[in-house]
């Protein structure tokens, strides 16, 4: 199954430079790194992210992250992914740019 992370252009580029990432600001402060599953990825983007543009959406198989990965309850009570350890680039199946279209993020059909 595979779980998304949306990026700042900023965050994107320094983990494609670097090769790894403890992630935002967010994820620093949280001590792990956020994803959201494909249906909860809109809500994510509208959420926290409202209004901005330059978003890179990856996209990381889930299982492949192992024990690292904890789904913890947070917003409504929904499960949510977290990973407890550093996002590496070898991490990421794909990548795409997240536009801004009349105020809202338009995912890519691939993630259907």
């Amino acid at each position: 199954m595979a779980i998304y992370k949306i990026f700042r252009r900023a965050e994107w580029d320094d983990l494609a430079r670097h090769g790894e990432t403890a992630g935002a600001p967010v994820d620093l402060a949280d001590g792990f790194i956020h994803f959201s599953t494909a249906a909860q990825a809109p809500e994510t983007a509208a959420k926290h992210f409202a209004g901005a543009t330059g978003l890179v959406l990856a996209a990381v198989e889930a299982e492949a992250l192992g024990d690292a990965l904890k789904w913890e309850v947070s917003r409504g009570g929904a499960l949510f992914p977290h990973l407890y350890r550093p996002l590496r680039r070898a991490d990421i199946l794909w990548q795409a740019d997240l536009p801004l279209v009349d105020g809202r993020h338009v995912f890519p059909d691939r993630m259907t």
